[in-house]
């Protein structure tokens, strides 16, 4: 899916975070957007799919030469936050089954063979509010990589990951990429190292 940016811009109360973006993202190719803390990679995220609406400017999406409403959009994304929240009171089990109903899996993956991908066999009857940090993040991870959609938002993918569970993440991108458009916002290096083009979002300060 394409995504087309038009003066895009977004502001809280008198404070401009970006404007006058202008910028054409391009199917089945992986974006990065860098900026330090607080500097809006996580605003201009929100906005691509659909969570916050611009200030200023329009946000055009299309699929093969089709115009897609935002509304609908909900139905080609998945994303993965540090500040998203699953249900505590689930099962990691339970979790992939539930989200399986709105969402299939990538190439038929079943429940069992998602609680291999993420490498959490043990924990596979745990109740997610027992989770430490670093296994919930492979679970948001996990959700969105191995989930059917035609964009994926990755923001700040390597919070709460040693570095055993970075290279399963690069494993895991690299595996189910496919010809999805993919968004990475970070302010690590190490996470653009499959970025086509990287948007500084910098750049688009007032």
């Amino acid at each position: 899916m394409d995504i087309i940016l038009d003066s895009l811009g977004k502001r809280f109360r008198y404070d401009w975070i970006f404007k006058n973006l202008n910028y054409s993202f391009h199917a089945g190719k992986m974006y990065g957007i860098k900026g330090p803390n607080g500097s809006g990679k996580s605003t201009l995220l929100k906005i691509l799919s659909g969570h916050l609406s611009p200030s200023s400017g329009t946000v055009t999406y299309q699929k093969q030469g089709v115009e897609i409403q935002r509304n609908d959009l909900y139905k080609y994304l998945g994303y993965s936050g540090p500040y998203m929240d699953l249900i505590d009171e689930l099962s990691m089990e339970e979790s992939l089954k539930f989200h399986q109903k709105f969402k299939p899996f990538l190439e038929g993956l079943s429940v069992q063979e998602m609680i291999s991908l993420l490498e959490l066999k043990k924990a596979a009857q745990k109740k997610i509010n027992h989770f430490s940090s670093g296994m919930q993040q492979r679970l948001k991870l996990g959700l969105a990589l191995c989930s059917q959609s035609d964009l994926l938002f990755l923001d700040e993918p390597n919070t709460n990951l040693d570095q055993s569970a970075n290279d399963w993440f690069e494993k895991l991108l690299t595996r189910f990429r496919g010809d999805r458009t993919i968004f990475i916002a970070s302010n690590e290096p190490r996470d653009f190292k499959y970025c086509e083009e990287i948007l500084n979002i910098q750049d688009f300060k007032k």
